[in-house]
């Protein structure tokens, strides 16, 4: 699989990543199934995917014990990125609050540590800037366990322009975390927009390509519907995630199926599915985007790793970038 290099002076990865946070909670958790995700860690680094994505609330815990057993033997092979800065209140509901604090970031690296059964984790993110906690001090500890040899590079998810640029300037940010899609398209700004007060040409994509600094889209396929399987919100059990999405309820949906009536297009020319051409799509975004999406399917694991070897026409990138904006919040 082509290669991506994780910011400055970092790592080459795969040009796809995996996120492995389904396999543990948020979607489908009645499909849950350990055993079956271990295989699909070890078949993805045979698929030649070497960066893989989690968290320590994803299933408080769970996600990183299980990605550990995955990886087990194979650890010197890929990149393990995990995040801290979230605490699980309720796991059955997934409540959780913020964290910034000092003591609490290492803690919560050496659980991490633990849990993944590895001496240093490649990246680690802080989930959530935390309100009431400077992000210097926040940062500050995070680089402290730089210093300590546990972490090799550090990241940042769901932030400003602003958080970035002030992190940066204390110590180097490795890769940003946000949503990005066809129907999530905030981080590559729109035209007549302004961002934070900022000209539209400043966006975080592109202020992370003026910085070195890799971008990681979460959720590229639209949390699976841009792959065109998702008509209903009675298609997903109580306590999936998008049956109480916004955008996955009746009205939105129908709406939102204008989006995947064009990615169907374009797949029609390609020979390609629809999931193919949204990954190839936010590949193009530049050659610092690296998708990480997530899978529980054999089928959809090696789908989407083949979505690294399309390349999409200036025809193809103008019709789905006209696409409609998607109807609904995110959350």
């Amino acid at each position: 699989m082509e290669q991506r290099r994780l910011g400055a002076s970092g790592p080459l990865v795969s040009a796809l990543g995996l996120g492995c946070m389904g396999m543990s909670w948020g979607y489908a958790e009645g499909q849950r199934n350990d055993e079956s995700s271990v295989q699909i860690i070890a078949e993805a680094v045979d698929l030649g995917v070497t960066f893989f994505d989690t968290s320590d609330v994803y299933g408080d815990g769970h996600n990183e014990r299980l990605l550990g057993k995955g990886l087990a033997g194979r650890r010197d092979e890929v990149v393990l990125a995990t995040k801290c800065g979230l605490v699980v209140d309720d796991l059955a509901t997934r409540a959780m609050h913020r964290d910034g604090r000092p003591e609490r970031v290492r803690a919560a690296a050496e659980a991490s540590l633990r849990r993944l059964d590895t001496d240093v984790v490649d990246l680690l993110y802080l989930h959530r800037v935390d309100p009431d906690v400077p992000l210097a001090e926040t940062w500050g500890a995070m680089a402290g366990l730089v210093e300590a040899g546990k972490v090799g590079r550090l990241g940042l998810s769901e932030v400003s322009i602003a958080q970035a640029a002030e992190a940066h300037r204390q110590h180097p940010v490795a890769a940003v975390q946000s949503e990005l899609s066809l129907w999530t398209r905030e981080p590559l700004g729109r035209p007549g927009d302004e961002l934070e007060g900022l000209p539209v040409a400043e966006n975080m994509v592109g202020w992370c390509a003026r910085n070195d600094v890799a971008f990681i889209p979460f959720a590229p396929l639209g949390r699976g519907f841009l792959t065109g399987a998702y008509t209903s919100p009675d298609q997903f059990e109580q306590s999936d995630f998008r049956a109480s999405s916004p955008r996955f309820q009746d009205e939105a949906l129908t709406a939102n199926g204008r989006i995947v009536d064009v990615v169907r297009a374009v797949a029609g020319r390609h020979g390609a599915t629809p999931a193919q051409i949204a990954l190839a799509w936010t590949l193009a975004q530049g050659e610092h985007v690296i998708p990480v999406p997530g899978t529980k399917n054999s089928r959809y694991l090696r789908e989407n790793a083949e979505a690294a070897a399309l390349r999409l026409g200036e025809e193809d990138l103008a019709e789905l970038d006209g696409v409609p904006e998607a109807v609904g919040s995110r959350y």
